[in-house]
């Protein structure tokens, strides 16, 4: 089943209507409109200041369009670029603050992906002390920890090496299998046929790949 028939099958669990975006003079989201639906690893390619990252805040709420519409249904997991971590704080102290704040009986699956994500060494360690590309698993399993029904990826594997690489695309395929959307928003994105859509950001405009 192509991600086109699944999309004509079921409801979107994320969809932009008409989206418009303007930082002063300067337009930088021009009428994007597209949908997710579940189970689909949808990507967003684009050069960089192409608009990918105001998108995607768009998308989690954290910034609101001059115009248009963006619809959830279901939770949201968010992975912004730069990772949002305190560094005075460590790896466990940060999975404890998150997992009351989604509101979480237990921390056995965000301590699954720590294990999963080869980081378990760090769990004592302050941010601060931590490499960028430590710091990255750690912000991907925040925003995975709680099992959202939409992923939202703001160059998730920036940083990481070829083994982290390559578990990352492990836990997506997983997702994908338990019927959660996936949203990758990347400069490049070099695994192509992992996706089931892909579209390219040029010019505020959005156009679904043909390639």
């Amino acid at each position: 089943m192509t991600g086109d028939t699944i999309a004509a099958a079921e409801p979107p669990v994320l969809s932009a209507e008409g989206l418009i975006k303007s930082f002063g003079r300067r337009q930088v989201l021009r009428g994007v409109s597209f949908s997710v639906t579940a189970g689909t690893l949808v990507g967003i390619v684009g050069e960089n200041g192409a608009g990918k990252s105001t998108l995607l805040k768009i998308l989690v709420g954290e910034l609101r369009p001059d115009q248009g519409t963006v619809k959830r249904r279901g939770t949201n997991g968010y992975c912004p670029q730069a990772p949002t971590l305190n560094e005075a704080l460590t790896v466990a102290q940060h999975l404890d603050y998150f997992a009351a704040a989604y509101g979480l009986a237990d921390l056995s699956y965000g301590r699954e992906l720590v294990d999963r994500l080869a980081y378990e060494n760090y769990r004592g360690d302050r941010i601060g002390a931590l490499s960028g590309g430590t710091q990255q698993k750690l912000n991907l399993t925040l925003a995975l920890m709680h099992k959202p029904a939409v992923l939202l990826l703001d160059e998730p594997y920036q940083g990481f090496d070829w083994e982290t690489y390559l578990r990352f695309w492990d836990l997506v395929a997983e997702l994908r299998a338990d019927g959660r959307a996936v949203l990758v928003i990347s400069h490049l994105i070099f695994e192509q046929r992992r996706f089931d859509r892909i579209f390219r950001l040029k010019s505020g405009r959005l156009e679904l790949d043909a390639g």
